[in-house]
């Protein structure tokens, strides 16, 4: 079969849009990306790229780019009856990128469009589509260039990732459901000078509303202030000085205001769409959820909604996948996330803009309270970094296991543990172990018993012969296994030998007999058995992929 030229025509140009391009590429997808706008926008925007997201750039080799332009954040306080109420420490997270990094907007862009470009893809500005129609086997796009100039253009899938004005769904006719938030707010990036925390968010519960500052370098900060009740019009744009006043009357006091990179006002909507996906498009970023920006979940939630459709589109173009129940999956995926995210989102911002004095009484008691045992902590700092995401309720999320032990579930994250390798010794990590494009398939013994190894080895064996080029296999020892023992001298060398080096694995994810994981290509778990069954597997396996003929 002749593959077209280009596969995937990826509309709009923001951080969602980059990222799925640079995904799409990743997976070997050729793609296209347009943006109407003639120039990628110079203001900050979304802040903080966390954990998660820094996780799955890790795999597009961005990650230590993105880290080296950006901020460390330790964590966040929330200040009230002048004093400390709640400190939120993000050290604690199980993750190489155990920080939320901040860094503006308009930089994840460059850096996106610059690792683009390295691999060949330009964008397309001053270019929108003006309508496409979908066909059994295209779609049917036309184009509009900077001079006017429309172009014919079919291509097998589109992916909207325009925004929350989005053209893309608006074609669809997809309706964009919700509501906006009861209060103005203002928002102001500039540099201070005075008592805030370089590398920590401070919010500060004030009688009068809330105050917010995000670090964005060592002098410069987000400041962003809620005005009460929302009149009939969109608030006005502030002047320094007013963002001064709001900071003087919430704020610890001592702060000075200078040089103002941007100074808006805002209104919160909350809107989703109920499907992201209809026929041969797709919807991704704000084009599928707005909401507000507490927590800063928003451009992480749509870079991964990026990550989460990359390798099933590519899987399907490829005709090594099912259409259904892939692409489905997507929209059951991310929809979920997306609504958990909208309800969070809005909690957060009920609680933090109450104006009832006994109410902000008991937030304010309550909260220290609460947030002082250890468990707390942690549940809010995974939720912060995205680390508790997961698609345990998903089509493709699988348990058949029996025994005791662990946290992690069928739709989890796969948690990183230390690894040795028995050619030499060398030292690794899972996640360097599985990075790249493929599906991977975690062979865990409980013993070295030979029998118990050699079985392992079959199901790989036979997966890789069913699926070629689909699957990493790793078997991974218990710590005190020995590299001589047969069962890794039995392993061909189409299997990679790893010895648990702190038993961590073993224990997070209760492998305690025979046990066998799939881990999907975006790092989640998608099938787990404990004790193995190769017909469990492949049951499980023909639910989606396709079989070499």
């Amino acid at each position: 079969m002749q593959l077209p030229a280009v596969e995937v025509l990826v509309v709009g140009a923001g951080p969602v849009g980059l990222t799925m391009a640079a995904a799409l590429t990743h997976h070997g997808i050729r793609c296209r990306i347009i943006d109407k706008v003639a120039a990628p926008s110079d203001k900050s925007k979304a802040l903080v790229v966390w954990s998660r997201t820094l996780e799955l750039l890790d795999n597009l080799g961005l990650a230590d780019t993105f880290v080296n332009d950006g901020l460390k954040a330790v964590g966040a306080s929330i200040y009230g009856d002048a004093k400390r109420l709640v400190h939120i420490s993000i050290h604690t997270v199980d993750s190489p990128f155990g920080f939320p990094l901040m860094i503006p907007q308009n930089e994840t862009e460059r850096l996106l469009t610059e690792h683009l470009t390295k691999k060949g893809i330009a964008i397309e500005r001053r270019t929108e589509l003006v309508s496409f129609s979908e066909q059994p086997d295209k779609l049917a796009c036309t184009l509009r260039n900077a001079n006017g100039i429309e172009e014919a253009f079919d291509v097998p899938w589109i992916v909207g990732c325009d925004g929350a004005h989005s053209a893309v769904r608006h074609t669809l006719g997809v309706p964009f459901t919700g509501h906006a938030e009861p209060n103005d707010w203002l928002l102001a990036d500039v540099h201070v000078q005075g008592p805030l925390v370089p590398n920590e968010v401070s919010v500060f519960w004030h009688v009068k509303g809330v105050l917010i500052a995000f670090p964005i370098n060592k002098d410069r900060f987000r400041v962003i202030a809620d005005l009460g009740a929302a009149g009939p019009n969109a608030p006005p744009d502030p002047t320094l000085a007013d963002v001064q006043a709001k900071v003087d009357e919430r704020g610890p006091g001592g702060i000075k205001l200078t040089d103002p990179i941007w100074l808006a006002g805002f209104r919160i909507n909350e809107r989703k769409v109920s499907d992201y996906r209809l026929g041969r498009v797709m919807l991704a970023g704000d084009a599928a959820h707005i909401h507000s920006p507490a927590g800063g979940q928003g451009m992480n939630t749509g870079m991964q909604d990026a990550f989460n459709l990359a390798w099933k589109l590519a899987l399907v173009q490829r005709g090594q996948a099912k259409a259904e129940p892939l692409l489905s999956s997507y929209s059951i995926e991310r929809s979920t996330i997306g609504d958990q995210v909208l309800k969070g989102a809005e909690k957060v911002t009920t609680i933090a803009t109450l104006r009832n004095p006994i109410a902000q009484y008991m937030r304010n008691h309550v909260a220290a309270i609460v947030t002082s045992f250890g468990f707390v902590q942690d549940k809010i700092a995974n939720a912060l970094c995205e680390l508790n995401i997961n698609y345990r309720k998903g089509p493709l999320s699988t348990d058949n296991w029996r025994g005791h032990g662990g946290c992690v579930e069928a739709g989890d994250r796969l948690p990183d543990a230390p690894l040795t390798s028995t050619v030499g010794g060398t030292k690794s990590s899972l996640f360097a172990a599985i990075r790249g494009t493929r599906h991977n398939l975690l062979l865990m013994p409980a013993s070295q018993d030979p029998q118990t190894v050699a079985q392992l080895l079959k199901i790989a064996a036979d997966t890789q012969r069913a699926f070629p080029d689909l699957f990493g296999v790793h078997l991974i020892l218990k710590a005190d296994a020995s590299s001589s023992t047969p069962a890794v001298s039995s392993a061909p060398s189409t299997v990679a030998t790893w010895l648990d080096t702190e038993g961590r694995l073993h224990q997070a994810l209760g492998a305690t007999d025979r046990a066998l994981f799939v881990v999907r290509p975006d790092g989640y778990i998608g099938y787990r058995n404990q004790p193995a069954d190769a017909g469990g597997l492949e049951k499980y396996l023909d639910r989606y992929l396709v079989r070499k003929s």
